[in-house]
C-alpha cells in the first residue's frame, strides 16, 4: 500500500467517544540497545505493565472490536517497514520517550491546531495506551484510515470544519463500521438514536443509516457545526458531542462563563473529563507513529478502489456474492447499514451499495438477472420479500419497572413462549431497561395460523383479472393469503385496484392430485423425499416416487427438478 508516511506527522487526531474515564500507567524495566544511544530521547520497552481503569472499558472495546473484522483475516499482511522504518527500529522494539520529549511534541502541534493541546499526567496514560498496550489495534487503524480518511476529508471541508476532526472516528469507534457501545451508540461517529435522528439518520429494521459511513459522515459534520456555533470553541464542542450541551452549559456556569476547556474541566461529568486528554494523546500517537515504532496494516483496499451504484431492487448480500465473485464478508464489511444483509425494494426510496471498482462493471451487466438470481441457499426474490415483511412487523419492547412477560403477552396478545423464543430466553426473568423484539397482533396471529396450518404455494404465478365489486380483502381470501402478499406480489403501493386489472397470484397447492396437473421442486442439498412432502399439503412420499418413477430415493441430486402433483 503507498502509505503517505508524512501526512500522519502533520494532522490530528480528534476525539474519542466514551462514557468512561482512563487512568493508564506504565510501570517498565528500561534498558538502551547499543542502535540507540545516538538517540539519547528514546529507550525501548523490554517489560512493561499497564494499569486500566474500569471506568474505561469502552475505549478498550472499542479498540478490542478491531480483533474481530473478518476483513483483516483476509488480507492480514504489514506494508514494506523497510521503507516506514527511517529509524531503524526492531521488530519488536517499544519506544517510549522521556515527559519533556512528549511534551515538547504536544507543543508543536498545539501550534498547528485551533484545539487547546496540552500534556499531563492524563494524557500520558493514553500515549500508553494507544502506543504501548494496543499497538497492534492502532497499527490497524493506521490501515483503515485509508479506507475512510478521504471520506471524511470530503464533507470535512465541504462544511468548512478543520480537516484534524477526522480522527475524531478513529477514538469513537477505532474505525470499526460496525462498532456498538453498551449505551447504544452506533457506528463510526457513535450516534446515539436520538441524535441521530435530529440529523436525519433512520432507523428501521432493515437498515440503520447510523452504520452509513457517508450518511453519518456528513451527520457528524452537521452536529459538530452547530456546536461549534454555540460555543466557539473547538475543544467544548467537543466535550459537548460527547457528554450533551446541557452538562457543558452547567459546567461554564460553574466556572464562570470561562471558554475554555481546561477551566471547565472540573465540573464536567467524569467520564467527559477523559475525553478531550484522550484526544490529545490519540493525536500525539497519530502524529508521531514512525517515532514510536507504529506502522498501518494494510487493509486489503483501499479508498480509491472503491465504488457506488444505486439498487434498483431487492437484492441480498448472497446474491452479490454468489453471482458476481465478491468476498461475503468484503460486501458486509462496506455495506454494514444493511442490517439483514438485504437491500429492501426501493418504492420511491433510494438505495445504494458499495463494492470493490473491479466488480461494478459486472453488476451492470448482470444486473437484471442478479435480482433474479436464486443462491445455494434458496434465497430469491419472493424469499426475501417475504423476510423483509417479517422484519417490519418486528417491535421492541423496553421493560419497565414492574414489567413481567405476561403484561408484556397481554399487550402485544401473543403467549408468554413466543416473547421467550423470539429473544432466546430460558427463563421467565427480565429486568427494567432490558429490550425484548416483538411481534405486532397482526403478524402474530398470521404466525400462530400458519403454523398450524402452513399454505404451501405454487412457484408459477397465475393471473387474476378483477371483476367489478372486488377489492383486495375478497381476492386475499379466495387465495388464502394476505393483503400484504397482494400488494408485494403486484407491487402495489396502494389498496385501490381497478376492474380488468390483472394482478399476478400464487394459488395454494392443494391436497388433492389431478392428473395431468403438476408444478417442479428442485432438489436442495441434504433434501429426502420425507422432506420435500412436508413441504406440499397433502403430497406424501409414495407419490413423490409414483409421478417421478424414483426407485432409488438416494440418487437425488441436488439442482435436480421433480414433479410435485397439485390441482388447478
Amino acid at each position: 500500500m503507498n502509505y503517505n508516511l508524512s501526512k500522519y506527522i502533520r494532522i490530528i487526531l480528534l476525539a474519542v467517544f466514551c462514557c468512561f474515564v482512563l487512568i493508564v500507567s506504565a510501570q517498565e524495566e528500561i534498558s538502551i540497545p547499543d542502535s540507540l544511544i545516538s538517540k539519547p530521547d528514546s529507550v525501548i520497552i523490554k517489560t512493561e505493565q499497564i494499569i486500566v481503569a474500569e471506568d474505561n472499558l469502552q475505549i478498550i472495546e472499542m479498540l478490542d472490536s478491531l480483533v474481530h473484522i473478518k476483513y483483516f483475516g483476509d488480507y492480514n499482511f504489514t506494508t514494506d517497514t523497510s521503507i516506514l522504518n527511517v529509524y531503524n527500529y526492531s521488530k519488536d522494539s517499544i519506544p517510549v520517550f522521556p515527559d519533556s520529549v512528549l511534551k515538547a511534541r504536544i507543543e508543536l502541534l498545539n501550534g498547528e491546531t485551533p484545539f487547546e493541546l496540552i500534556f499531563n499526567k492524563n494524557v500520558k496514560n493514553y500515549i500508553n495506551l494507544y502506543a504501548v498496550k494496543k499497538r497492534a489495534l492502532t497499527s490497524k487503524m493506521l490501515g483503515l484510515a485509508e479506507v475512510y480518511f478521504p471520506l471524511f476529508e470530503e464533507q470535512l471541508d465541504k462544511y468548512n470544519i478543520p480537516l484534524e476532526l477526522k480522527y475524531l472516528a478513529i477514538v469513537e469507534s477505532a474505525l470499526n463500521p460496525r462498532a456498538g457501545s453498551r449505551v447504544g451508540a452506533k457506528g463510526l461517529w457513535q450516534f446515539m438514536y436520538g441524535t441521530g435522528k435530529v440529523y436525519g439518520l433512520k432507523v428501521t429494521s432493515l437498515i440503520d443509516d447510523r452504520y452509513d459511513p457517508l450518511k453519518a459522515t456528513v451527520a457528524a459534520c452537521e452536529h459538530l457545526r452547530d456546536l461549534y456555533d454555540i460555543y466557539g470553541n473547538w475543544s467544548l464542542a467537543l466535550a459537548a458531542y460527547n457528554s450533551g450541551a446541557g452538562n457543558v452549559n452547567k459546567a461554564l456556569r460553574r466556572s464562570g462563563n470561562v471558554k475554555s476547556y481546561w477551566a471547565i474541566w472540573p465540573f464536567l461529568p467524569r467520564e467527559t473529563r477523559g475525553y478531550v486528554p484522550a484526544f490529545i494523546a490519540v493525536n500525539y500517537v497519530m502524529s508521531y507513529s514512525t517515532e514510536h515504532n507504529l506502522y498501518p496494516i494494510d487493509p486489503g483496499i483501499l479508498f480509491n478502489e472503491i465504488d457506488t451504484i444505486k439498487v434498483k431492487d431487492v437484492l441480498s448480500f448472497g446474491q452479490i456474492s454468489e453471482m458476481l465473485g465478491v468476498p461475503y464478508e468484503d460486501v458486509k464489511f462496506l455495506n454494514p447499514q444493511y442490517k439483514k444483509q438485504i437491500i429492501p425494494p426501493s418504492n420511491g426510496k433510494e438505495y445504494f451499495l458499495r463494492l470493490p471498482k473491479k466488480y461494478i462493471g459486472d453488476f451492470i451487466e448482470n444486473e437484471t438477472a442478479l435480482y433474479n438470481y436464486k443462491t445455494k441457499k434458496g434465497i430469491q426474490k419472493d424469499k426475501l420479500l417475504a423476510q423483509i415483511e417479517k422484519a417490519k412487523n418486528r417491535n421492541f419492547h423496553i421493560v419497565r419497572s414492574g414489567e413481567n412477560l405476561g403484561v408484556i403477552a397481554k399487550r402485544y396478545r401473543c403467549y408468554i413462549n413466543q416473547i421467550k423464543r423470539w429473544n432466546n430466553l430460558r427463563g421467565n426473568t427480565i429486568y427494567p431497561g432490558q429490550k425484548l423484539i416483538v411481534y405486532g397482533s397482526a403478524y402474530s396471529s398470521q404466525k400462530q395460523k400458519s403454523h398450524k396450518t402452513p399454505v404451501k404455494r405454487s412457484t408459477q404465478g397465475s393471473a387474476h383479472i378483477v371483476k367489478n365489486g372486488e377489492n383486495l380483502a375478497l381476492i386475499a381470501k379466495k387465495y388464502n393469503c394476505t393483503t400484504t402478499d397482494l400488494k408485494e406480489w403486484n407491487n402495489l403501493k396502494s389498496s385501490k385496484i381497478f376492474p380488468k386489472q390483472k394482478l399476478v397470484v400464487y394459488k395454494p397447492v392443494s391436497s388433492t392430485t389431478k392428473s395431468g396437473k403438476f408444478m417442479y421442486h428442485t432438489i436442495r442439498k441434504g433434501d429426502t423425499l420425507w422432506d420435500i412432502a412436508k413441504e406440499y399439503d397433502g403430497v406424501t412420499v409414495e407419490q413423490i416416487k409414483r409421478l417421478n418413477k424414483i426407485r432409488n430415493y438416494r440418487r437425488l441430486k441436488p439442482g435436480q427438478k421433480i414433479k410435485i402433483a397439485v390441482i388447478s
